[in-house]
């Protein structure tokens, strides 16, 4: 079974910033596109940004011009890089892909265990 893990959350201050992380692992044929989502306490998950194959990058209206997503390192599938954080940010973070295990095979949406964020003086 495909796993997939966050890493970087952290305590910083508003104005801050800090880059997630997600890694994956078993066994993957393709990544057909990864995204990153959010949940706060007493609020539903919501889409923060995701970077499909063959399109372009989109955001949350909340986090455009602030966040980035990006797949360039090796390590790591798909980072989020975090600008000029807000109180408003604070939630645990977590990574989505859309994976395909096998050669012409179905896709599958799989979620990480969650990472948290929180933005506080």
């Amino acid at each position: 079974q495909v796993q997939l893990v966050e890493s970087g959350g952290d305590l910083v201050q508003p104005g801050g910033s800090l880059r997630l992380s997600c890694a994956a692992s078993g066994s993957i044929f393709s990544i057909d596109s990864m995204g990153w989502y959010r949940q706060a306490p007493g609020n539903e998950r919501e889409l923060v940004a995701v970077i499909p194959s063959g399109g372009s990058t989109n955001y949350a209206d909340s986090v455009r011009g602030r966040f980035t997503i990006s797949r360039d390192n090796a390590k790591n599938p798909v980072d989020l890089q975090m600008n000029s954080l807000k109180p408003e940010d604070t939630a645990v973070y977590y990574c989505n892909a859309m994976i395909r295990v096998r050669t012409r095979g179905p896709v599958y949406r799989y979620w990480g265990q969650g990472t948290q964020v929180t933005v506080s003086s």
